[in-house]
């Protein structure tokens, strides 16, 4: 278990690592996920070690949005000022991922049935 978790965690460092140098905009932790990945199809898929680790972080998965909850009542008046522009954010990415799933949908429902 050890082992599998390192191997996670250096996947993220590396991942905020690159992020770092490269100034991407997108989350270190993304990048080393996506990393950790690639990894894996390149191997041939997970060993029974890190599919254990990954189960036992996935039943505890609700204690990792702990920091978000306390990150919101940190902020909590900040989010009350600029409640409209979050709303109005949050609708639009809503209907842009249902319409953009929709689509995507269609096309491969459509190459599946051409095949």
């Amino acid at each position: 278990m050890i082992e599998s978790l390192a191997l996670i965690l250096l996947c993220q460092l590396i991942g905020e690592v690159l992020v770092r140098l490269t100034h991407l905009p997108v989350p270190g932790p993304v990048i080393g996920m996506g990393l950790l990945f690639a990894g894996l199809v390149l191997r041939g898929g997970p060993s029974e070690k890190l599919t254990a680790t990954a189960n036992g972080l996935l039943q505890h998965l609700s204690l990792l949005f702990v920091p978000a909850g306390v990150g919101i009542m940190l902020h909590l008046g900040l989010i009350e000022a600029q409640w409209l522009p979050i709303l109005a954010a949050l609708l639009v990415s809503t209907a842009i991922t249902i319409a953009i799933t929709g689509w995507l949908m269609q096309r491969l429902a459509d190459k599946g049935a051409g095949e």
